[in-house]
């Protein structure tokens, strides 16, 4: 029941394989859901439990460590062979005196890994600073490397059935952007708003089903608009005030992500010039997006359009985006920024997302795309980019 057959899992761990040979790395541990799912098709709402994926380089398949109730789980949803299937025992989970880590270590030392490289995401949400310490305790003989980034680095190219998810993604999200900008209104709580956004999001479309987005819905109005990443609450929208929505859509883990400004009443004309400056600046910053170019380079087309009208943006302009779980679905490896000199390769996903906070409203405008093997970007999200007016 995997999302995809196992000669796509296969060439994914080659990459990663090629990724530790190079750093020195004989063992890779990954504990990010993400790196987890990537791997081995994993899928399931047990992260809040200590689990492991671990790579060796002499191993064709890698193991799946676990809770021994979600062992059913990872035999459901990825291509493992159950030898290749690890459950630890229930008084591992949330006890004082067992950690999984300890496990993980007795497991590997079983199976001849204990004086190997091991490498390790230090830097995941999911792996813990006592995971960490209870790993090192219990493989003294091993040496640790700073891993965290090497299966995120893999997994941003994608592959051609990646790219059928990350269309499909984009599809929910497109419809769910409409959802969303036909329930807001002056009067209509955020919340409300929300729960129309969120059902054309799980409902999907007719032919891409949709999984829970990574990040939750941003619907700001008014002063709210100022301060990016706030979730909802019960107020509700006033008129002549600004607002915006950024959403994702997830299909199969894959994400898309899309956010669009609204005005409540008679825009001023201020505002309809400097969204005027924000869509050129994303029209131009897009057309940039070739394959050979680095991402400094691409956000630098940008800047020079919204310097001319005086404006400026101290944050990044957009990041790669793909498979992911709660708190992110970008890959936390190449940014839209200065300094990043990352070239861009086809079949990268990003989403370029101008964001434009202010003392007291914000703006924002995105789009989702693909790096095409020559000329401009695909473009897979689908909805107009002017300001929408709702009087």
């Amino acid at each position: 029941m995997s999302a995809f057959p196992r000669g796509e899992y296969m060439g994914r761990l080659a990459r990663v394989k090629r990724a530790m040979a190079e750093a020195g790395i004989e063992t890779l541990v990954v504990a990010d859901p993400a790196s987890m799912n990537y791997l081995t098709g994993y899928d399931g709402w047990s992260f809040y439990v200590h689990q492991f994926v671990v790579v060796t380089d002499d191993r064709e398949e890698p193991l799946w460590v676990g809770r021994a109730m979600d062992a059913p789980g990872a035999a459901l949803t990825t291509f493992l062979n159950d030898e290749s299937i690890v459950p630890y025992p229930e008084t591992y989970v949330d006890s004082p005196e067992r950690h999984p880590a300890s496990f993980l270590a007795e497991e590997l030392i079983r199976r001849g890994r204990g004086r190997k490289p091991v490498g390790v995401e230090l830097d995941s949400w999911y792996y813990t600073a006592k995971t960490h310490a209870e790993l090192v305790r219990g493989l003294p003989d091993a040496c640790f490397a700073d891993a965290t980034r090497l299966v995120a680095w893999a997994r941003i190219v994608k592959s051609p059935a990646e790219i059928a998810m990350m269309r499909g993604a984009a599809a929910i999200v497109s419809r769910a952007m409409a959802a969303g900008m036909e329930a807001v209104a002056p009067g209509v709580r955020e919340n409300d708003a929300v729960a129309a956004i969120m059902a054309a999001q799980i409902g999907g479309t007719a032919d891409f089903w949709g999984d829970y987005p990574a990040a939750l819905p941003s619907v700001p109005t008014g002063a709210k608009s100022a301060a990016p990443h706030l979730t909802w609450s019960g107020d509700r929208y006033q008129a002549d005030t600004v607002g915006y929505l950024e959403l994702g859509g997830c299909h199969n883990r894959y994400h898309a992500a899309l956010a669009r400004t609204v005005y409540f009443g008679r825009p001023p004309e201020a505002l309809r010039r400097f969204s005027g400056v924000v869509e050129e600046g994303l029209d131009t910053a897009l057309g940039a997006a070739r394959a050979g170019v680095t991402c400094e380079e691409v956000e630098a087309a940008w800047r020079r359009v919204i310097a001319r009208a005086g404006y400026e943006k101290a944050s990044r302009i957009g990041y790669s985006i793909g498979l992911n779980y709660p708190p992110d679905w970008g890959e936390r490896t190449a940014s839209l920024r200065q300094g990043d000199r990352t070239v861009l390769r086809p079949d990268m996903c990003f989403h370029m997302i101008l964001g434009m906070w202010q003392d007291d409203w914000g703006f924002e405008l995105s789009e989702t795309f693909r790096v095409t093997e020559a000329g401009a970007p695909e473009i897979l999200t689908d909805f107009p980019r002017t300001l929408v007016v709702k009087d």
